[in-house]
Parts: C-alpha cells; sequence; structure tokens
C-alpha cells in the first residue's frame, strides 16, 4: 500500500463496507465488536485528514476530489489508515469459520 495512488485508495475505501460484510459473514456484532471499532476509529482518522464525513463513502469521493497538487502528509496518512483497515478486516474474515481454508 505505500505506493498506492490516490485512486487507490478511494477504491480502498469506497470497497469497505462490501469487504466487510463479506468477511463477517453471519458472525454475531460481539464476536467482530473490537475490530469493526477499530474500523470505525481509523475511518474517523481518515474522514479528520480529509475533511469529509467518517463514512467510507464520502472518504473515498473527498479522496478523488483532491487536486492532484493538493496532496502533502494526506496521502502518506492515508496510506497508513488504509493498512490498518485491511489488517482489521483480515482479523474479521479469521474470526468466521466459514472462510477457513
Amino acid at each position: 500500500m505505500s505506493a498506492s495512488s490516490p485512486a487507490d485508495l478511494a477504491l480502498t475505501f469506497r470497497s469497505l463496507t462490501r469487504r466487510l460484510r463479506e468477511a463477517r459473514g453471519d458472525l454475531g456484532a460481539g464476536i467482530v465488536a473490537p475490530q469493526v471499532a477499530a474500523i470505525d476509529r481509523h475511518l474517523a482518522r481518515a474522514a479528520h485528514v480529509m475533511r469529509s464525513t467518517p463514512d467510507p463513502a464520502s472518504i473515498a469521493d473527498a479522496i478523488e476530489a483532491m487536486p492532484a497538487a493538493g496532496w502533502d502528509d494526506e496521502l502518506a496518512e492515508l496510506r497508513t489508515i488504509a493498512l490498518e483497515l485491511g489488517r482489521e478486516l483480515r482479523a474479521v474474515a479469521a474470526a468466521n469459520p466459514d472462510l477457513a481454508d
């Protein structure tokens, strides 16, 4: 993710809801509550960076609306957040016995 472009990051955020739903499957809320809470914290952080609301689609829209010359430290921060989101999604998937190899 270190070389992720803004377009890559927008796609990451835009697909987050679907990816979480797929990873979670039929798991109860209590089983994945720590991961979902962490995802919410990461979304809040990304929303702060992009000055948007903390939902994945709004963050993606803000990323896509940023002019190329407008990127400064935001890109590195979003890359870090995207990596952390990926870790949380993998943790949810690992808790789902339907996704076991």
